[in-house]
């Protein structure tokens, strides 16, 4: 592939719901361009972007990939998205380095929960966006369906740019509605023709709106709209580029990418009217260790900056990290300056991704994306630039994961290479986390949802060779005391030789910290001073296990009141002892009961939701604190709900939402265990301790 200047570079994200055709539409894309000599298909499991045996196996695209072609003397980098919302860490690396939006929409399923989604991304980074009605060609599908649909849920942005010529259920051609043209396909060919008879009227009644659209994108045309003249083909041209690049115009294209129908006419209008990056001007950066702000120009002769948006692990191959040049030029061979590791990286062959095959190249420009092997430092939203200008590019803003399951090894073991594949995926994948947590001694795992997960353990599966299974997370659950009771702990034996003996008498009462409060009122030596430690660490060693359930007890005040000691047997081992002889009696008069973890839960959803929402809610025990309008028509409910009641909510809501509600949850504070849940927990945990023994 030959050099391509920043003003010949267009960088295309492809999003929109699942199934919509954005793997199959780019694998037409490439082969109308003659960047790939076969159509693959997903079915078959031969596509270009579909390459990983996952994405093959599920015949549906996890990870977002790239694919170059050239087009009417321009490059044109595809980025193919998923469209299934687990994956929406890889959409959201696709978008950061992306310069304009095709979403698409079936012409059988219309607007669905990914499309409205995909708006939203792509409102939130700001870039120019079409809509490409896929599948025109399939049974019972509807172009002006789902352009209404489009229009509809979008606002008034949304313009018929084509209209379809429709013969025998199959796509013949399309009527440009900008420039009054209409062309048909003639085998790979398209060839000038005549608007169909029959579709002068509906023409004429959409191509209102795309004037009228073209008008509002300058004060001039504005003018020229109202004193009733026609634009020229040039100006109506320049009105769509720059409404498209100033997101004020979304055009409307369709095809049947199966057929190859429609799919040069997108090709042209991505060359036409989606801005290459350097049309920016300038994009902002950061100062090092620093909130200063940097305009940095995106120009191939400023220094270089760029931005690692992707990882990807492979056994084999190593760690292939995925970049965009955001200034300056990249070459193979050469040796840049990580600024968050504040380390320097040795640049070894830089390549494009064409899918998996890699096509080596020595230079990335200003605005182009490839990839290189082997860094040693370097991760996903790294900055990579020259040592004299270090700079930090905005990030990649990944969501937090929502679904959270405990793993063990299925074959004992196991744990040393879970564990080290686990780390190589969370590389790879930002959206997925592991913690070992360290009361419950489980390995946590957490993504964004049931495919996210399932996903991550068949990679773990196939590409590190061992299996886990899922279980829920245990609850850290804690005891506490409600009552103040005076007790003895006594220990005394006699083997021989020096014996054992510690006699302590000990306060227990509620305590106002979470921590264990210990003081000593001694009168008269009746303990010697030397041996407080001893019982001090004895109680502190017995809270770590209750009397209730073995959870750890907390908001315990001690007082060491009374004793015995002996001058012979006594030692700091039998005072500790008797410390926790007394701790076990006092805690188990002084009422003990069992503490649940709280915590904060703000949940977003769609108005129309609401009611299913709080019904919910209430049924996991939650009390609602309040709601709250929030953009876009959404709403945030805040509720304080039990933790051991949100297992697996990440699932519920997206099945009550239909993919449309999201939630925060962070952990608020302990409160008491209703008695009849208590009774549940302490009977499991006397049957786990049981099993154990």
């Amino acid at each position: 592939m030959k050099e391509y200047g920043v003003n010949k570079i267009r960088n295309v994200c492809l999003l929109g719901h699942g199934g919509a055709g954005k793997t199959t539409l780019a694998e037409s894309m490439l082969f109308n361009a003659k960047a790939s000599d076969r159509f693959g298909s997903v079915v078959n499991g031969n596509t270009v972007m579909d390459y990983d045996p996952e994405e093959i196996r599920r015949q549906l695209t996890t990870s977002t990939s790239l694919a170059p072609l050239e087009w009417d003397g321009h490059k044109v980098n595809i980025i193919d998205t998923p469209g299934f919302f687990d994956f929406v860490g890889e959409l959201k690396e696709g978008l950061r380095v992306a310069d304009g939006a095709v979403i698409l929409a079936s012409a059988k399923d219309g607007v669905q929960v990914g499309t409205e989604k995909a708006w939203d991304e792509v409102s939130a980074n700001h870039l120019p966006r079409m809509f490409f009605i896929s599948k025109i060609d399939e049974e019972h599908s509807d172009f002006y369906k789902v352009l209404e649909q489009l229009q509809e849920q979008f606002g008034h942005s949304v313009i018929a740019y084509v209209l379809p010529i429709m013969e025998n259920n199959a796509l013949a051609g399309v009527v440009n509605v900008a420039t009054m043209k209409a062309k048909r396909f003639k085998g790979d060919s398209l060839v000038d023709a005549d608007i169909p008879a029959d579709m002068s009227d509906i023409v004429e009644k959409y191509r209102e709106g795309v004037m009228e659209a073209i008008a509002e994108t300058d004060e001039d045309l504005m003018e020229k709209y109202f004193s009733g003249e026609t634009f020229s083909e040039e100006e109506i041209l320049e009105g769509l580029k720059n409404g498209i690049k100033s997101g004020e115009i979304a055009p409307v294209l369709c095809g049947a990418a199966v057929n190859h129908s429609g799919v040069k006419l997108l090709l042209d209008a991505i060359v036409n009217f989606v801005p290459a990056f350097c049309e920016k001007g300038k994009i902002s950066a950061k100062k090092p260790n620093s909130d200063d702000v940097i305009e940095v120009s995106t120009d191939e002769k400023e220094k270089l900056s760029a931005l690692v948006f992707k990882t990807v692990v492979d056994p084999f191959v190593g760690k292939i990290s995925y970049i965009k040049v955001m200034s300056g030029v990249l070459e193979s061979d050469s040796t840049v300056y990580n600024v968050k590791k504040e380390k320097n990286e040795k640049i070894a062959q830089l390549f494009l991704l064409k899918g998996k095959q890699q096509i080596n190249t020595d230079r990335l420009v200003t605005g182009d994306i490839g990839a290189v092997a082997k860094l040693n430092v370097t991760e996903t939203n790294d900055t990579l630039c020259s040592k004299d200008k270090p700079l930090i590019i905005p990030e990649v803003e990944f969501p937090q994961p929502m679904l959270q399951m405990a793993i063990r090894p299925k074959t004992k073991g196991d744990e040393e290479k879970i564990n080290a594949g686990l780390t190589r995926l969370m590389e790879e994948d930002p959206t997925f986390k592991v913690e070992l947590n360290p009361e419950t001694k489980q390995t946590i795992i957490s993504g964004i949802g049931d495919q996210h997960l399932d996903l991550i353990l068949s990679k773990l599966k196939s590409k590190f060779k061992v299996e886990v299974d899922l279980t829920n997370p245990k609850v850290a659950y804690r005891e506490t005391i409600k009552k103040k009771v005076k007790v003895e702990g006594k220990h005394k034996k006699q083997s021989g030789g020096h014996g054992q003996f510690g006699d302590v008498w000990i306060e227990f009462e509620p305590g106002p910290t979470e921590d264990l409060v210990f003081e000593e009122k001694i009168f008269g030596g009746a303990v010697p001073k030397q041996y407080f430690p001893a019982v001090e660490k004895g109680l502190r060693e017995s809270i770590q296990k209750g009397v209730l359930a073995g959870y750890p007890v907390v908001n315990l005040k001690a007082t060491l009141v009374d004793g015995k000691y002996h001058p012979v047997d006594s030692s700091e081992m039998a005072f500790k002892i008797a410390a926790s002889l007394a701790y076990k009696e006092g805690v188990s008069q002084a009422g003990p009961v069992l503490l649940e973890p709280i915590s904060r839960v703000e949940v977003l959803v769609p108005d129309s939701y609401m009611g299913d929402i709080i019904g919910d809610l209430n049924k996991r025990r939650g009390r609602i604190l309040g709601m709250n309008p929030a953009p876009g028509g959404m709403q945030q409910i805040v509720a304080e709900v039990p933790e051991a009641e949100m297992n697996k909510y990440a699932t519920d809501l997206r099945s009550i939402t239909q993919d449309r509600g999201s939630y925060t949850i962070r952990f608020e504070r302990y409160e008491e265990t209703p008695s009849n849940i208590a009774e549940k927990v302490i009977e499991e945990a006397k049957n786990e301790s049981e099993s154990d023994d």
